[in-house]
């Protein structure tokens, strides 16, 4: 299968293209690569990070992908990620690849900060595990990526927004870095126990759902906690949404619908309810 690696032009990413590129050379059956990267139009010299990336591919003879997003500058993180993800995973899907991105220890870790100080639960322990998506630099941290770039004489740009007190992510890192390596290994040991645990949860979660189909009443008698994770993961929705969802499916009289969030409609009967 082939392999679409997701080059910003930093350090994290350039590193990633760089030892894939190495794997290539030294082993025939190796799956092909291709450089993409995204332009968010977030920064004013973000085209010259895509004729940066550009070069770079053209110099390990790959093929290039670019899109631009037009985000503005006052874009959020999140917008920015939606928008790369979606564009990323749609490339994937015609070239019949599997993406592979940059993010390294200091990230996951970074991450899980993250998600324990929004209380998002036990899914925020489980990050970065998205289907599709494959991460091999998990094992390693920035002083690390740092050591294999000077080592290997690589040259990268840096991204002036990764200094921006604006974004949590950066507010955190100062207090990642300065982990004893030590730890590093003891999170990444938990985080692999936790990924596992999110996808045995996950299977539960959608046979029991299967089971329930659209009947009202096994949701009405199952504790409120586990009814909204089995909402949850079978329509895809946000909590707020399967909360909201949920109540109407105990509550609501037959004949009505609702709107819900995120797009969809409830439709109520008796005994059932409908999502469109």
């Amino acid at each position: 299968m082939k392999c679409i690696v997701a080059v910003s032009g930093g350090v994290d990413s350039v590193v990633l293209l760089d030892m894939l590129a190495s794997m290539r050379s030294a082993v025939a059956d190796v799956s092909p690569l291709i450089v993409a990267h995204v332009n968010h139009g977030i920064r004013p010299e973000s085209a010259d990070d895509a004729r940066f990336v550009r070069a770079l591919a053209s110099q390990y003879g790959l093929l290039y992908l670019q899109t631009e997003l037009q985000l503005g500058a006052d874009a959020s993180e999140d917008t920015a990620r939606r928008g790369r993800y979606d564009w990323l995973l749609a490339q994937a899907k015609e070239y019949k690849a599997i993406v592979m991105t940059a993010h390294h220890a200091d990230d996951m870790v970074g991450s899980i900060a993250i998600n324990l100080l929004r209380g998002t639960g036990w899914r925020g322990l489980a990050v970065m595990r998205r289907q599709g998506i494959e991460r091999p630099l998990l094992a390693l941290n920035k002083a690390q990526i740092y050591e294999y770039a000077l080592e290997h004489r690589l040259e990268w740009v840096e991204d002036t927004t990764n200094r921006s007190s604006r974004y949590l992510r950066n507010r955190l890192r100062a207090g990642v870095v300065s982990l004893p390596q030590s730890t590093y290994g003891k999170l990444a040991a938990l985080h692999k126990v936790q990924v596992q645990l999110a996808h045995d949860i996950d299977q539960q979660v959608l046979h029991i759902g299967q089971t329930f189909g659209d009947k009202r009443y096994p949701y009405t008698m199952i504790p409120t906690k586990v009814a909204v994770e089995l909402l949850r993961q079978r329509w895809a929705i946000t909590r707020p949404t399967a909360e909201r969802l949920l109540y109407a499916i105990k509550t609501a009289r037959p004949g009505t619908q609702q709107t819900i969030g995120d797009g969809l409609t409830a439709r109520y009967t008796k005994d059932d309810f409908c999502i469109s």
